[in-house]
C-alpha cells in the first residue's frame, strides 16, 4: 500500500485513521466538512478521504477545515494544499546506489529541479512534493532499474549529465536517452551520450546536416563528440574514412622545425583528436586504420585541390585558420561527405585575431541552407568544475577591459596631464 499524507506535516508527527469522530464539528449527514466552495464532491469524511487517495492523515495537519482554528487553510484552498504536498515511499532495489551519485549529488539535482524532497531511509526512498514531481522521480528509478537489468551500467558523470537533460525536458526519459545513445554508439567502446542540452543539439545537428560548426569555450565536448560521431559513422559504414584536420599554429610559442615525417610533424597538433579516437576504439584497431589511411591525418596547408568523397571530415581549432584557409577547407567537400568544424573564438593564436577565418565564416555563412551553427556556453563544460569558474572569471575580466575608457591605456604623462615631450635629434 502506498502511503500518502497531506498538508503541512511537521517532521515528528503521529498518525491515526480518519474517522467521523476525529473531525471537529462533524455529525452524520451534515454537509461537506470542507466548506461550501470546496471542490470535493462528497458528504462524508470517508468519501473525502477516498477521493483524495489518503488512508492516513497526521494529527495537527488534518486537511479538513476547522473554522474554530486559525491554523487551518481556508475552505477554498483545501484542495490546493492536498494536491501540492504528497509523499510516497519508493522501494530500494539491489545495486540502485549508483543512481544516487557521489555524496547524493544526483538526488540533490532532482530535488532542486523538481522542487521536491528526497530522503534516504533504510529500506526505501521517501519522496515529498507535487504529484508530477513524484511521478517523474519514480519514472527515473524505474528506468534506471530497467537499464541495469539490460546490462547498461552508466558512469556517474555520464548519468549526471543524462539526469540534467531529463530535468530540463519533461518529455525526455532516462530510458529514451540511453536507447538513442546506444544506437548512436554502435560498434564503439563507449556510449556517445550528450550531457547538456547544447551537446544534444550538437549531436542532432551532426546527424541531420552535412556541415556543422561547434563554437564554444574549452571543455564543452565539441571535439570529443565530433570524433565520436565520426567513429560511429565509420563503423556503421556510412562513410569510408575519417579525415582529421587542424591548423599547425602553436599557442603563443614557436617550436621551430619538428623532426620526422610529415605525419610525425603534425601529430603533436592532432593529439586531442587521437586521444578521443583511442578512448572510443581499441588502440590496435586505430593503429591499423591509420596505417591503411582509413583514418587520415591531413595538414590544412596541403589540402588545396583535393576533393574528399565519402568522408567524415573534422577540423579542430578552426579559430586559428585564416580567411583563405577556411574558404579553401569548406570547398573540399565531395559526395557523401560530412564536415564538422570546431573552435573557440576566445582563444585565437593568430598574430591578428581579427583575421580569424572562423569569425568571418560565422558572419558569412549564417542562414545558408544545410549549414548549422551550435554555440556552447560555460554551463556545458564537462571537465573539472573549476574549469567552469575559470571560464566565467576570464569572461568577466574581458567584459571589464572592454568597458574601460581609452585613456586608461595611454601613457603615464598623459594621465597626469603633463605635456607631451618632443625629442629632437642633436646636431
Amino acid at each position: 500500500m502506498n502511503l500518502y499524507q497531506f498538508g503541512s506535516i511537521p517532521r515528528k508527527f503521529k498518525q491515526k485513521p480518519l474517522t467521523p469522530e476525529s473531525i471537529p464539528g462533524y455529525s452524520g449527514g451534515n454537509s461537506n466538512p470542507f466548506g461550501a466552495d470546496c471542490q470535493l464532491d462528497t458528504g462524508s469524511p470517508s468519501e473525502a478521504s477516498n477521493q483524495c487517495g489518503a488512508r492516513l492523515v497526521a494529527v495537527g495537519a488534518d486537511p479538513l477545515y476547522n473554522q474554530n482554528s486559525t491554523a487551518w487553510p481556508a475552505p477554498g484552498r483545501a484542495r490546493r494544499y492536498i494536491s501540492r504536498l504528497m509523499r510516497k515511499h519508493l522501494e530500494i532495489t539491489p545495486n540502485l546506489e549508483p543512481l544516487f551519485g557521489t555524496r547524493d549529488e544526483n538526488l540533490r539535482l532532482m530535488e532542486d529541479a523538481l522542487q521536491a524532497r528526497i530522503d534516504l531511509q533504510s529500506d526505501a526512498v521517501q519522496v515529498e512534493g507535487s504529484q508530477d514531481a513524484i511521478t517523474r522521480v519514480e519514472r527515473i528509478f524505474q528506468d534506471y532499474e530497467a537499464l541495469r537489468k539490460q546490462g547498461i551500467n552508466l558512469q556517474n558523470g555520464e548519468l549526471n549529465g543524462m539526469l540534467r537533460l531529463v530535468m530540463a525536458d519533461p518529455t525526455v526519459t532516462l530510458k529514451s536517452l540511453a536507447e538513442s545513445g546506444k544506437q548512436r554508439s554502435a560498434g564503439i567502446k563507449r556510449m556517445v551520450q550528450p550531457r547538456s542540452i547544447n551537446q544534444r543539439r550538437y549531436c542532432e545537428a551532426i546527424e541531420q546536416n552535412d556541415m556543422v560548426f561547434g563554437i564554444g569555450p574549452a571543455g564543452t565536448g565539441k571535439t570529443y563528440l565530433a570524433v565520436a560521431m565520426g567513429a560511429a559513422a565509420l563503423l556503421a559504414k556510412k562513410v569510408s574514412r575519417i579525415v582529421l584536420v587542424r591548423p599547425a599554429v602553436e599557442a603563443g610559442e614557436r617550436l621551430g622545425f619538428l623532426p620526422g615525417t610529415l605525419q610525425e610533424k603534425v601529430d603533436p597538433y592532432l593529439r586531442p583528436l587521437y586521444d578521443a579516437l583511442y578512448d572510443l576504439i581499441e588502440p590496435e584497431r586505430v593503429d591499423k586504420m591509420l596505417e591503411r589511411n582509413v583514418i587520415e591525418v591531413a595538414p590544412l596547408a596541403f589540402m588545396r585541390g583535393r576533393t574528399l568523397n565519402d568522408a567524415f571530415i573534422i577540423m579542430d581549432e578552426a579559430q586559428n585558420t585564416t580567411s583563405e584557409q577556411m574558404k579553401m577547407f569548406l570547398t573540399r567537400m565531395g559526395n557523401n561527405a560530412k564536415a564538422v568544424i570546431t573552435g573557440d573564438i576566445t582563444q585565437i593564436d593568430l598574430p591578428n585575431p581579427r583575421k580569424s577565418g572562423l569569425v568571418e565564416a560565422l558572419n558569412i555563412l549564417d542562414g545558408v541552407e544545410g549549414i548549422r551553427f551550435v554555440r556552447f556556453e560555460d554551463g556545458d563544460v564537462v571537465r573539472h568544475q573549476l574549469v567552469q569558474r575559470v571560464i566565467r572569471a576570464y569572461e568577466g575580466y574581458g567584459r571589464q577591459q572592454q568597458e574601460l575608457p581609452l585613456a586608461m591605456g595611454e601613457g603615464e604623462g598623459e594621465r597626469k596631464g603633463e605635456p607631451e615631450r618632443v625629442v629632437r635629434p642633436t646636431q
